[in-house]
């Protein structure tokens, strides 16, 4: 039997498990996936079992996402130029790293027809998956990206790697169309502590974090007449994109998923 693992640190809210199990078994293939929470010195000892083949794929959550890197042979395009890995797998002996996030946010952002072209866009956090939503974002012809996070020297890092970027101090707030909320506050039902009152009516408020499915940052963008999402559509599409990868099947993406998801 094949095994396939997500891993991160904390683990405990991810739906992966869940997700890929359930198109395993609809895809009649002799595999189990689970989640394993690590800590960055185990990363290497861990990645290795997938080149010793006692592990068949592995996804990769925060906080691990760059600091996976050093440890593979290879990266695809995407993951190279965004410096971010959430897929690996074992090919012709070597490890390589992909980035299925960007395609994931890509296709959320589609499906909800909002239209991001020459919009002024707000990033609060610089981690993660963030290098994966500037590139998405800046293919769909934005105006501007700006990004926001309490470690200012994080957000500067990321600007030496996307010129474009602006940096603003955490808290210095202007009127933008779209903010999103890339940090983990929400996962255990934090408040963001930012003034949000001037976004207000028909703006986009997008959080990365799909569990809880609403968090304090989606309830206050809602209360203030806005436009309200959460990351599971984005959660789902880099799964079905690290599935393709690891099976070579595209997985049936049905309300069923969406209920399943739903009723955790």
């Amino acid at each position: 039997m094949k095994k396939y693992f997500v891993i991160g640190n904390p683990i405990n809210h991810s739906l992966s498990p869940k997700l890929h199990n359930y198109w395993l078994k609809e895809n009649k293939i002799d595999a189990i996936y689970d989640k394993k929470k690590i800590e960055e010195k185990n990363l290497q000892t861990v990645i290795s079992e997938v080149k010793e083949k006692k592990i068949n794929g592995i996804n990769v959550t925060v906080p691990f996402k760059k600091a996976v890197i050093p440890y593979l042979d290879k990266l695809s395009p995407e993951a190279e130029q965004t410096q971010s890995v959430n897929t690996i797998l074992l090919s012709n002996d070597n490890l390589v790293g992909h980035n299925t996030d960007i395609l994931g946010f890509d296709k959320a952002i589609k499906n909800l027809n909002f239209n991001m072209q020459g919009k002024k866009i707000l990033i609060l956090g610089a981690g993660g998956v963030v290098p994966s939503i500037i590139f998405a974002l800046n293919k769909m012809n934005v105006s501007k990206i700006i990004i926001s996070n309490r470690t200012k020297e994080k957000a500067e890092h990321l600007k030496s790697q996307f010129h474009y970027l602006e940096v603003l101090d955490w808290g210095d707030i202007n009127d933008f169309d779209v903010i999103i909320n890339a940090t983990s506050l929400g996962l255990n039902k934090e408040s963001i502590n930012l003034d949000f009152s001037k976004f207000a009516n028909n703006k986009l408020f997008y959080d990365v974090i799909y569990n809880p499915e609403e968090t304090n940052f989606l309830k206050e963008g809602k209360k203030l007449g806005n436009r309200t999402e959460n990351g599971k559509s984005m959660f789902i599409y880099q799964a079905f994109e690290a599935f393709k990868l690891w099976h070579g099947i595209e997985p049936q993406i049905s309300s069923d998923i969406l209920e399943i998801l739903n009723n955790d």
